[in-house]
């Protein structure tokens, strides 16, 4: 595990966030969820100061947010342009002041708790976005009716889980099991995947890593 990967591992583990299933990397650049960083935020009491609206135009948004956590205060810009750092596709509604919102908390959350530069929001780009596990262009998903979408749901989510658990039930180190998550391959099972058997798998690589020995909150408060 190099250097910055051990940086991430840690600052995650003191939310009891693994690394594994939270992070995934896009041409070698380390992703977390968005969702990773709210529950992270909620645990930290992080707390989010009025956003300041710098540009307000049709497809435009640039917002300025400022969070503290403790004496801690840091600030951000979120920024989102249609068609030039946000990309909405087929029949999807374009919400440029959510995310340019989003993107300004997610900078901020990463400052507070000391991995800005470390790992990136998956929503910085939309190239993060569409490559995490799972992703689907919205216009394929609309026109794919609800008979292939269950026919593909039940075929990727048997024999595929079973497979994925054994792999992380045979890891025999907290570094396999997080490499397994992180491995390119593993990234494209899992993209095959319905989110609620994703997030079963995830629950389940996070009990494996505890019972190896991985730090819980509680564990690394008491150390």
């Amino acid at each position: 595990m190099s250097t910055a990967d051990k940086k991430i591992a840690e600052v995650l583990a003191k939310f009891d966030e693994p690394m594994a299933g939270n992070v995934w990397r896009v041409q070698g650049t380390a992703v977390i969820y968005h969702k990773t960083l709210e529950r992270i935020a909620a645990q930290a009491k992080i707390i989010f100061d009025e956003p300041k609206i710098i540009r307000a135009e049709r497809d435009e948004a640039v917002i300025q947010v400022t969070g503290r956590m403790g004496e801690r205060i840091e600030w951000s810009i979120g920024e989102a342009l249609v068609g030039v750092n946000y990309r909405v596709s087929g029949k999807q509604a374009a919400y440029v002041y959510a995310m340019a919102e989003k993107r300004a908390k997610d900078r901020v959350i990463l400052k507070l708790i000391e991995l800005h530069g470390f790992v990136y929001s998956e929503e910085e780009a939309d190239e993060f976005k569409q490559s995490r596990p799972g992703y689907a262009e919205p216009s394929a998903e609309i026109e794919r009716t609800e008979v292939e979408k269950t026919k593909v749901e039940v075929t990727a989510s048997g024999n595929v889980e079973d497979e994925l658990k054994q792999k992380i039930k045979k890891a025999k180190t907290i570094n396999a099991v997080t490499d397994l998550m992180l491995h390119a391959d593993t990234q494209k099972l899992l993209s095959a995947l319905p989110e609620g058997i994703r997030d079963e798998i995830r629950d389940f690589a996070k009990a494996r890593l505890v019972e190896l020995g991985w730090p819980t909150k509680k564990a690394a408060a008491a150390a």
